[in-house]
């Protein structure tokens, strides 16, 4: 057989090899994501949003404002996300040096023993050829020289591979923009809920105060035999009551300190807050815009459009490893048994260049897995995507009825305050006047402590859900 026909042969195998190694047995379809929303919210078509006004705007409280400033630098949970931004940086830098050739430069040095009994060795043994040239058994080995190595990207494995760094980089960032709205909502929940539970005290310590001067009539009543015993003991209870409620309220004070001073990162401390001004709050009026703008708003959003992203590039990737891939290398540097003779150049110089094309030909099962699975994980991004859009139009829907259920339930509550607060100063006066039972005063002035301090509470919820509101249109984290 002629050596054309076995090269023939050697080059028909390689290509077969190199055909069927290109062969993706797994067809994937790629699903795409919808990115419909509503065309409005409440039949409204003003696309002015709140959006897009800057926290130190929206929060115009300093105390306030003070604290979302501090825990923007303090946060650990946020300085934890920043480091992992850093880290997703540093991952393009590695993904970018991989599709780079490589080059190395050192050196080494050996000794090698050769039997005679093989092919080198009997080529070294040059004894019976020319007497006195037999090659020492022992022979020494240095070198020193650059090498490189280089696998050429020509199914663009390696760059796609560095786009799925970015893309997860740029998704990190706005994972540190949801948390940094999540951090600026929260502190202001809070603060406004540690104002409401500030006024809730100063209304229970008054009707402390109003209880004992009712405890004081009814002691004198009783010594004047108007009522009984039973009457004292039931406000007694009362008074005791009210008491109960106050250290209740003055452990939620601690507790919602502690859970600000927790998020700006610091240690327990009195919060500065002017709790005087929580009645004279005025809700700021939300403009909701269009559904269409959550897209571009909300960083949770963006965050899932950029996993969805490098989904779609990672199956890129896994399809590529079905290909063959090319290889270089070479060398360049001096070679000699003899260090002596490592400066004999050109006779020491040596030099190699290579190329190789390998790929997989039996047993894919490995790289068809993850094949499959960066398929299934695409499919995952999608939902993950359709998902977060659904669910912050919702959120969006939900607070904006809150804020509107709120107003309402605000002005019929101030309402009942202001009716049984008459109710109390007449229960009172008829008392006195022995026209009514010590009972009806009991439980005017209980009415009259509950509807006040859930007032308060309802004043709270609607600061909160206009807080909440601007969360969920994406504002806070510019």
């Amino acid at each position: 057989m002629s050596k054309r026909i076995i090269y023939q042969c050697l080059g028909v195998a390689f290509l077969a090899s190199c055909l069927s190694a290109c062969v993706v047995p797994v067809k994937v379809v790629e699903k795409n994501a919808s990115k419909n929303t509503p065309e409005s919210f409440n039949n409204s078509q003003d696309s002015t949003n709140t959006a897009k006004t800057k926290w130190k705007d929206y929060f115009t409280d300093p105390n306030l404002a003070s604290l979302i400033e501090t825990a923007l630098s303090n946060n650990q949970e946020l300085n934890i996300t920043l480091q992992e931004i850093e880290i997703s940086q540093n991952e393009i830098k590695a993904r970018e040096g991989e599709y780079l050739p490589f080059v190395r430069l050192g050196g080494g040095a050996g000794v090698e023993k050769v039997s005679r009994y093989t092919s080198k060795g009997a080529s070294d043994d040059m004894s019976e050829i020319k007497p006195g040239k037999r090659t020492p058994e022992i022979l020494p080995d240095v070198y020193f020289g650059a090498s490189a190595s280089w696998e050429v990207d020509i199914w663009h494995k390696l760059r796609n591979a560095r786009k799925v760094a970015v893309m997860n980089y740029l998704a990190s960032i706005e994972g540190k923009n949801f948390l940094v709205t999540n951090i600026v909502s929260e502190i202001a929940n809070s603060y406004y809920e540690l104002m409401a539970l500030d006024n809730q005290l100063e209304i229970v310590q008054k009707n402390i105060g109003i209880l004992n001067s009712a405890l004081s009539i009814i002691k004198q009543e009783k010594e004047a035999a108007k009522v009984t015993e039973l009457a004292v003991r039931r406000f007694e209870a009362e008074v005791f009551k009210a008491q109960s409620l106050q250290y209740e309220i003055q452990q939620k004070i601690v507790e919602t300190e502690n859970r600000i001073n927790f998020l700006v990162g610091r240690f327990p401390q009195r919060v500065q807050r002017d709790s005087q001004q929580f009645h004279s709050l005025v809700p700021n009026k939300i403009l909701a815009g269009l559904p269409s703008q959550l897209l571009e708003n909300r960083p949770d959003v963006r965050q899932a459009e950029l996993k969805l992203e490098a989904a779609k590039l990672d199956i890129s990737v896994a399809r590529a490893n079905f290909y063959p891939s090319l290889g270089l290398s070479a060398f360049v540097g001096i070679r000699a048994f003899n260090p002596l003779l490592l400066a004999n150049i050109p006779a020491a110089l040596v030099s190699s260049l290579a190329g190789d094309m390998i790929g997989p030909l039996v047993n894919k099962r490995a790289i068809t897995a993850t094949y499959k699975n960066a398929s299934a994980k695409q499919i995952q991004a999608v939902y993950d995507y359709e998902r977060t859009i659904l669910n912050a139009y919702i959120e969006v829907t939900n607070q904006l009825s809150n804020i509107d259920n709120l107003e309402k339930n605000y002005a019929m509550k101030s309402k009942q305050v202001e009716a049984l607060t008459k109710s109390n100063d007449i229960s009172l006066k008829l008392f006195t006047s022995a026209r009514a039972d010590y009972m009806e005063v009991l439980l005017t002035q209980r009415d009259v402590l509950d509807s006040r301090i859930e007032l308060v509470e309802t004043r709270m919820k609607q600061m909160n859900a206009l807080v909440n509101t601007y969360r969920a249109l994406g504002g806070g984290w510019k």
